[in-house]
């Protein structure tokens, strides 16, 4: 038995012309109260309320920041300004009196105590190097 598996599941369907069922209530709804804003208040102030409000549901409606809608982008960004902080560093000043001293660790103890020093070190480890090789 052979099933069709849906190719576009992303895509939302248009049902109002060209526009989907999101974008026709967000459109609907802002110039809805587009309308009502111009009718019920005196004219100037209802048209400088309207203008930013009509940019803003063509915004809720088109407009997409990476792929994303602008709706997703307000939600994080409202949910980041709300939401608490976790900080996990923060920078302290340090005296130089409260630093501890590190202790030494054992391979300088074992430098120290055969008298060894970072050449003669070199030279020993170039040299087992060398002898492994020509084996």
């Amino acid at each position: 038995m052979e099933y069709q598996v849906p190719q576009f599941i992303e895509v939302e369907e248009k049902i109002f012309g060209p526009l989907s069922i999101k974008q026709f209530v967000y459109i609907a709804g802002g110039l809805g109260i587009c309308v009502v804003l111009v009718l019920y208040l005196p004219r100037i102030i209802g048209v400088a309320l309207a203008i930013p409000l009509g940019i803003f549901t063509f915004a809720l409606a088109f407009y997409r920041i990476n792929n994303k809608p602008f709706i997703e982008i307000l939600e994080a960004g409202f949910n980041y300004y709300l939401g608490g902080r976790l900080y996990i560093w923060k920078r302290e000043e340090k005296r130089p009196e409260d630093i501890p001293a590190a202790p030494a660790t054992p391979a300088v103890e074992v430098r120290e105590k055969l008298g060894l020093s970072q050449n003669k070190l070199h030279e020993l480890a170039w040299s087992l190097d060398i002898k492994d090789t020509q084996q």
